[in-house]
Parts: C-alpha cells; sequence; structure tokens
C-alpha cells in the first residue's frame, strides 16, 4: 500500500525559478547589454587612466580571473563599487521590448519566482519593468546582496538560499553563461543555459559539461512546455 501524506507530514516546499536577469530574461539580439559593456571599458579607462584598447583587455581579464570586471577593479585596485554600478548601467533601455508572451508563460509557472543578477536591483527592476515581468518576482538577488562577490562563486549561491528561504532541490536555475550554473548544479538545483551566439557567454565552456542539464534559444517556449511542472518533476537530463 501507498503511503498517504497526514496531517502530521511537514507541506512540501513551493518550487522555486531562479532567474538571471541579463541576456536571459531578455534576447541576446537586442544587444542591451552591448551597451553596459561599452560603458565597462569606458570606466575602466577613465579609472585606470588607459587606451580604449588596453581597459577592453583588463575588462575581459578581470571578467575571466574574477567573475565580473567590478570584482576586478575592487580587489586589484579598491574601487568604490557604487560609483562603477551607476555609470555601467546608466543606459538606454529602447532596445528592450515589452514580453507578453513571456509574461503569460511566468503567470503558468507553480511556485516562487527570483532573480539572481551579478548586475544591482536599479538595473534589474528597470529592466524587469520595461519588459513588463516585473510583478512575477518577489526579490531581486543582487550583486550588493551578494557583497561583490560574483557568480559563479558557490558563497553568494549559499547567502541566496539561506536569505530566501529557498531549497535548491526543488529549484530550477537560468542563466546565459554555462560556467555560472556550475554551483548551482553542485548544490542540487536543476540548470537551464539559454544559449546565445555571445562568445564571451561561452567563457570555459567545452560542450561536455555535465552541470548543463538543459539548454534553449527560446526561454518562452521552454517555460511554456512546463507549465505547471514542480522543478522536482523536470529531469536533470
Amino acid at each position: 500500500m501507498t503511503d498517504r501524506a497526514t496531517s502530521a507530514d511537514p507541506p512540501a516546499a513551493e518550487p522555486v525559478w531562479l532567474f538571471d536577469l541579463d541576456n536571459t530574461l531578455y534576447p541576446y539580439a537586442c544587444r542591451l547589454f552591448d551597451q553596459v559593456d561599452r560603458r565597462m571599458g569606458e570606466f575602466v579607462a577613465g579609472y585606470l587612466g588607459l587606451d580604449a584598447v588596453e581597459a577592453r583587455a583588463v575588462q575581459k581579464r578581470y571578467l575571466r580571473e574574477y567573475g565580473t570586471t567590478l570584482t576586478g577593479l575592487m580587489r586589484v585596485h579598491g574601487l568604490d563599487p557604487e560609483r562603477y554600478l551607476t555609470y555601467v548601467h546608466a543606459i538606454d533601455l529602447s532596445p528592450v521590448d515589452p514580453a507578453p508572451e513571456l509574461d503569460a508563460a511566468l503567470g503558468r509557472l507553480p511556485g516562487r519566482k527570483l532573480i539572481y543578477t551579478n548586475a544591482n536591483t536599479g538595473h534589474a527592476d528597470a529592466v524587469l519593468n520595461k519588459l513588463g515581468i516585473a510583478h512575477h518576482f518577489e526579490a531581486v538577488f543582487d550583486i550588493v546582496a551578494a557583497r561583490f562577490t560574483p557568480k559563479p562563486h558557490r558563497e553568494p549561491f549559499d547567502r541566496l538560499l539561506t536569505q530566501h528561504g529557498v531549497d535548491p532541490n526543488g529549484t530550477v536555475f537560468f542563466d546565459d553563461m554555462p560556467r555560472n550554473l556550475a554551483p548551482a548544479a553542485d548544490l542540487g538545483m536543476t540548470t537551464v543555459w539559454v544559449e546565445s551566439d555571445s562568445e564571451w557567454a561561452r567563457l570555459e565552456y567545452t560542450g561536455e559539461e555535465p552541470f548543463v542539464h538543459h539548454r534553449t534559444r527560446d526561454l518562452t517556449r521552454w517555460l511554456d512546455a512546463r507549465a505547471g511542472q514542480a522543478p522536482g518533476r523536470i529531469a536533470k537530463a
């Protein structure tokens, strides 16, 4: 006989859908992040007194070595992060269109929805409002909440789980950079790579990583195909 749940059994945890922001919730093709990337280079050039070519090399070296350009500037040069975050996110959001189909797909997902971004909350809120999907998300866990330790480091994932009471085994995590999926998979999350043509998104990716459980170029379609499913029912295949 199959055991049935009783009133003494703890309630099942709500499923959690955890989304990166840039190039994940809006399409890479709109090239919004190109503006951020360009302003990063401008900031590095001005802050370190470099020409554009030298600044680009430093910017991308710090991305590879520290996870974000910001983290490298903080650790190597003692940068005040607020200066940087304010500058690089002063961008034009007009390339981002409202996303009613994504809005509807998110509305069909059961459970909780959160954002985890290496950007700051101000940028996340602006993008989510432009997309028309901000009302779906209970919280944004940003680079400030992560104490300026970015993905793919493990520590901010642990902090997010504790702060928001998230069970990783009932969570699906979406990101446009495969290497950011590794700590999520180690924690027990199901991972989805939102794939694009960005060369930098594939940083350190070989194509054989076991921590990429699913991949899609169409987030809305992927979500629609799983409407009504809890994360625990989505195979790590």
